[in-house]
C-alpha cells in the first residue's frame, strides 16, 4: 500500500463529477496556501458536463463537454483519476483506493453522486441493454448502435424505459443515432414528477411530432433475447409485446452511499448520507454534497442543489456561515425542438393556490402559472411548447408578479415578461445560485458587458443555460442605464444580430448551420439561433424544410408540416389563393374531410381548415389534395399565411379594382416565403375595406387612381393598424413595392419580430422606409429585387416534394413499431354535426358506461 504524505490542511474529495468540480473550484478560489485538496475520481477523465450529455450525439466531443480545467494547474490540487475509493477509516482519517493508495485527510467531502437504476425484470443484463448516466455509457451506446445496425443491415428500433427528464433526453440521443425510438412510461404521462396531466399530454404530442413514440401506463415485465443473447423484445404487464434492438433504462438514480455505510455514517433508510444545513454528516470531519447527500429526507438528482451544497460546504470549511436553503426542483428539458420547463410549486399544492392557464392547441403550447390566493405572488409554473419565459419567470418565484398574470403567458408580440426590473435578491441562475444583484454588480463593478463575461465572473448560465436569455436582458438593461452601447447579439452562440448574421451568410455563401456556426459562432447552437438560421438559409439557399440539417433546426410544427392540435391530431390547411376556389375544389376538400372524418371550418383568412388528422394520415390526405391541384398553405411556418380579399370589382357594385385577382397574384407570388415571423396580406376592392387590409402586415386598398399600400398592421394580443406607405400605385409598381418591403424586412428584422415593431425601429421610421423602397437610399433595391426573383423562381410545394421522398415519409407514423396503428388516445364526440376532441369528463363518462373510445371514431356522448 502506498501512502501519500499529508499536505497542511488537507481536504480529500471523493468523486470527480460536476458538484465536486464546483466545490474544489470554490474552495481553491478563496483559500490560502495552507489549504490543499486531493480530488479522487473513478472515471479516467476530467470532470465533464453531465447536464449536456445529449450534446454528445449532436456532435459535441468529450473536450467540448469537459468542464473548466484551468484550476487543475494549481499546485494545491492533486487529481487522482481512474481510481476509486474503496474504504474510509474515520478513526485514522484515511481513505484507501482500489489501486492501493492510502490518503490521509483533515476533512473529507463525499461527492460520489448516484448510479443509474435498472428495473428488476428478467433480461435486464442482455446485450443491447444500457443505462444513460456517464460518458462511458453514451460511448458504449453509440458503438453498439453502429455495430448492430451494420450487422443487421437495417435501421434499429430502440426503447427507452422511463419517461422522465433523462428518459426524453435519452430518446433524443437514440434518434440522433438514427434509431426508431419509443419511450415507455409506467405512469399516465411523461415527466410526471414535473408536469400535470394537461402539460404531460401537450409534451406527449410534441415528442410524437418529432417521430419518437410514446407508450404510457405500460409496465415492463420481461426482456426477451434472441439465440445469441441480444435483446429482441419487451413484454408488458397487460400482455402486449414490442420488438426492440436496444433498450436504455432511465428509471431513476440511487445515491452511491456504499462508502458511507461501510464507514458507519448515518444513512437514510431509503438511501443517501444524512446531512444538516451545513452539509455536515454524523461525523464532524466528513461532509457530503450532491446526489449522495440526503437533506430533509430527500436525495435529488439535479445539478442546481448540488452546486448550492458545494458552495455551502466550501464556505463552512473556510470558517464562514452558510446554510443549504433546500431543494430547488426547477427543471428544463434539453431536447432540441422541444421546450419544457417546470418550476416552483408546479402542482399548486400551496393551500388556496390559483392557476392561470394559457393553451394554444394550434401552436402546441400549454402554459400554467400558479399564484397565491390573492393572485399577486408567483408560486410556480409549467411551460410546454414555449419555455422562453422560463428565465424571466423563474427568478420571480416567491415574489410579486406584478400586472396581469395572463400577460406573462402570451406569445411573442404580447405583453413582455419581466426583464431588468427584478429585485436584487431574485435568483436568476438557480444552477449556480446567482442573483440579479450579483449580475448587476458584475456589470457595474467588474466590467462584464456580455453573457460570456457574466458567465466567467458569476457562473450564471454556465450550467444548463436556461437563464441565458434573462442574463442577456439584465446586462442590456444595466448597460443602457449606464449609457453604454448594448450588444444585439442573436444569442450566446452568435455575437452577431440576426441582421448581421443574415448578411454574413449571404456574403460567405455558406449553406448549412454547422458551417455557419463554425465560422461565425461558437458551441452547438440553441433553440434561439437554430430556427432563426433555418429561416435565413431558407431565404438565401432554399431547399426543402426537411432536407439535411434543416430538419433538425425547425420549430415543432415544421417537423411534420402541420399544426399540432390539443388532442395530438393535426390540421390540414391547403392554400386557397385569395379565398377563390372552384366547385370542383370544394368537392375534393369535402370528400377528403368526409373520408377521414375531419372537422372543417372556414377560417378568418378565407381558407378551409380540416382538423383531426392523425400523423400517419397526413401523407395520404395530402396526396389526394396535391393530385387535385392544391398545395401547402404553410399554416405551420413563419412565412406567408394568407392574402385575404373582398369580392372586388368582378361582382361588387362598389368595387373599383379586381381585388380577388390581385390577391391571387400576391399569394402565388409570395407563397412559401420564410420570414422572421408569420406574414398576412389583405386586398380590398374599395375604401369600404371589407377585407380588413389595414390589419395586415401588408394591406392593399383599391382607389380610382390605383392601389394604396399600407404596412405594419397585425392582430393578436397587441393589435395595430397599418400605416400608409404609398398611394396610387399601378399593378407593377405595387408588386415591386411589396417585393422590396418584404425582402427588406426579411433581410433586417430581428427574430420573431413582426413588421410593425420592425419598421418603427428603422432609422427614419415610415419616411425612412419610403426612401429605401422608392428612392433606393441604401442602394440595395437591386439586391432586394433579385432576392425576391430567386424565391419566386425556386418555389416548390413542400408537401408535393415530400410525397415523392420515401425518407421524408418515414416521419409520418403514429408509432415507430406500428406505423399504421391509430393513436388510441384520440377520441371524439359529435357537436353540431362534426367531430371535436372529447373532454376528460366525456372520456370518463364513456368508460363508466362501459363504452370504448376508439381513435378516429365520432362518438355520441351519453347524456
Amino acid at each position: 500500500m502506498t501512502t501519500l504524505p499529508a499536505l497542511g490542511t488537507h481536504v480529500v474529495v471523493v468523486g470527480a463529477g460536476m458538484v465536486a468540480h464546483r466545490f474544489v473550484e470554490s474552495l481553491l478560489s478563496r483559500a490560502d496556501e495552507r489549504w490543499h485538496v486531493t480530488l479522487i475520481g473513478e472515471e479516467d477523465r476530467h470532470p465533464y458536463d453531465r447536464v449536456g450529455l445529449t450534446g454528445f450525439f449532436a456532435g459535441a466531443s468529450t473536450d467540448d463537454l469537459t468542464l473548466e480545467r484551468s484550476f487543475f494547474d494549481d499546485a494545491r490540487l492533486r487529481f487522482l483519476r481512474g481510481d476509486a475509493v474503496v474504504r474510509i477509516d474515520r478513526s485514522a482519517r484515511r481513505v484507501t483506493t482500489k489501486s492501493g493508495l492510502s490518503v490521509g485527510y483533515d476533512r473529507l467531502v463525499l461527492a460520489t453522486g448516484s448510479y443509474a437504476a435498472r428495473l428488476a425484470v428478467d433480461g435486464f443484463g442482455l446485450d443491447g441493454c444500457f443505462v444513460y448516466r456517464t460518458l462511458d455509457d453514451v460511448e458504449r451506446l453509440e458503438a453498439f448502435v453502429q455495430q448492430r445496425s451494420a450487422q443487421l443491415g437495417r435501421r434499429l428500433t430502440g426503447t427507452v424505459i422511463g419517461g422522465g427528464l433523462l428518459g426524453l433526453e435519452a430518446a433524443g440521443a437514440l434518434q440522433g443515432l438514427d434509431v426508431d425510438c419509443t419511450v415507455v412510461q409506467s405512469s399516465d404521462r411523461l415527466m410526471s414528477a414535473q408536469l400535470d396531466l394537461p402539460a404531460g399530454d401537450a409534451l406527449r404530442r410534441l415528442i410524437e411530432s418529432r417521430g419518437i413514440g410514446v407508450k404510457t401506463e405500460a409496465v415492463t415485465t420481461r426482456l426477451d433475447p434472441d439465440r445469441t443473447g441480444q435483446v429482441t423484445g419487451l413484454e408488458f404487464r397487460d400482455g402486449s409485446y414490442a420488438r426492440t434492438d436496444v433498450v436504455v433504462f432511465t428509471v431513476g438514480v440511487r445515491p452511491r452511499d456504499e462508502l458511507a455505510r461501510g464507514a458507519e455514517l448515518d444513512v437514510h433508510p431509503r438511501g443517501g448520507v444524512l446531512i444538516d444545513a451545513g452539509c455536515q454528516t454524523s461525523d464532524p470531519r466528513v461532509l457530503a454534497i450532491g446526489e449522495v447527500a440526503n437533506y430533509d429526507g430527500q436525495c435529488v438528482g439535479l445539478v442546481a442543489p448540488g452546486y448550492a451544497m458545494a458552495e455551502v460546504a466550501a464556505t463552512r470549511l473556510l470558517g464562514g456561515e452558510a446554510s443549504f436553503p433546500g431543494y430547488d426542483l426547477s427543471t428544463k428539458l434539453k431536447l432540441s425542438g422541444v421546450d419544457v420547463a417546470s418550476f416552483g410549486d408546479a402542482f399548486a399544492e400551496t393551500p388556496g393556490a390559483l392557476d392561470v392557464v394559457y393553451a394554444d392547441p394550434v401552436a402546441g403550447v400549454y402554459k400554467k402559472l400558479v399564484l397565491s390566493d390573492d393572485a399577486k405572488t408567483l408560486l410556480g409554473g409549467i411551460l410546454v411548447g414555449d419555455a422562453s419565459a422560463y428565465g424571466s419567470l423563474r427568478p420571480l418565484v416567491g415574489g410579486a408578479l406584478g400586472g396581469d398574470p395572463a400577460a406573462y403567458l402570451m406569445p411573442e408580440g404580447g405583453v413582455t415578461a419581466p426583464t431588468g426590473d427584478l429585485p436584487d435578491d431574485a435568483l436568476v441562475c438557480s444552477c449556480n445560485s446567482v442573483s440579479a444583484g450579483r449580475i448587476r454588480h458584475a456589470v457595474h463593478e467588474e466590467g462584464c458587458t456580455d453573457v460570456a463575461g457574466i458567465k466567467e465572473c458569476t457562473k450564471a448560465g454556465a450550467a444548463c443555460g436556461s437563464c441565458v436569455t434573462m442574463v442577456k436582458k439584465l446586462v442590456a438593461t444595466e448597460l443602457t442605464k449606464a449609457g453604454a452601447t448594448v450588444s444585439d447579439a442573436l444569442c450566446e452562440h452568435f455575437d452577431l444580430s440576426r441582421r448581421q448574421l443574415f448578411d454574413a451568410v449571404r456574403v460567405s455563401g455558406l449553406t448549412t448551420f454547422s458551417a455557419v456556426i463554425e465560422r461565425f459562432g461558437v458551441g452547438r447552437g440553441c433553440d434561439i439561433c437554430k430556427p432563426a438560421l433555418a429561416s435565413i438559409l431558407s431565404t438565401l439557399v432554399g431547399g426543402h424544410v426537411l432536407d439535411g440539417e434543416n430538419a433538425t433546426l425547425q420549430d415543432t410544427n415544421d417537423h411534420v408540416m402541420a399544426n399540432l392540435q390539443k388532442d395530438g391530431s393535426y390540421s390540414v390547411v391547403p392554400r386557397i389563393p385569395g379565398g377563390e376556389i372552384t366547385p370542383e375544389g370544394l368537392l375534393v376538400i369535402g370528400q377528403v374531410a368526409q373520408d377521414f372524418g375531419l372537422y372543417t371550418k372556414i377560417t378568418g383568412g378565407q381558407r378551409i381548415d380540416m382538423f383531426g388528422a392523425r400523423l400517419e394520415q397526413l401523407p395520404e390526405i395530402w396526396k389526394r389534395l396535391v393530385d387535385a391541384g392544391f398545395e401547402s398553405g404553410h399554416a405551420y411556418g413563419k412565412s406567408l399565411r394568407t392574402v385575404k380579399s373582398c369580392v372586388g370589382s368582378t361582382w361588387c357594385r362598389y368595387g373599383v379594382q379586381d381585388s380577388v385577382g390581385m390577391a391571387v397574384r400576391l399569394e402565388l407570388r409570395y407563397r412559401g416565403l420564410r420570414s422572421p415571423h408569420k406574414l398576412k396580406l389583405g386586398v380590398s376592392g374599395c375604401a369600404r375595406e371589407c377585407a380588413e387590409a389595414r390589419g395586415k402586415d401588408v394591406g392593399v386598398i383599391a382607389t380610382e387612381a390605383g392601389w394604396n399600400m399600407y404596412v405594419g398592421g397585425n392582430g393578436g394580443f397587441t393589435p395595430r393598424h397599418a400605416v400608409l406607405l404609398a398611394e396610387g400605385l399601378s399593378d407593377e409598381e405595387l408588386l415591386t413595392a411589396i417585393d422590396r418591403f418584404l425582402m427588406y424586412y426579411i433581410f433586417t428584422a430581428d427574430r420573431l419580430q413582426r413588421t410593425a415593431p420592425w419598421f418603427e425601429d428603422l432609422d427614419g421610421g415610415i419616411e425612412g422606409l419610403r426612401e429605401v423602397i422608392f428612392d433606393d437610399s441604401l442602394g440595395i433595391c437591386a439586391d432586394l429585387d433579385a432576392a425576391m426573383a430567386s424565391h419566386i423562381g425556386s418555389y416548390e410545394d413542400e408537401w408535393a416534394a415530400t410525397l415523392h421522398d420515401p425518407e421524408k415519409l418515414r416521419r409520418f407514423a403514429s408509432f415507430v413499431n406500428a406505423p399504421t396503428t391509430p393513436d388510441p388516445s384520440l377520441a371524439y364526440v359529435a357537436e353540431r354535426g362534426q367531430p371535436r376532441p372529447a373532454t376528460v369528463a366525456e372520456r370518463e363518462a364513456e368508460r363508466a358506461d362501459g363504452g370504448v373510445l376508439i381513435a378516429g371514431t365520432t362518438l355520441e356522448v351519453r347524456r
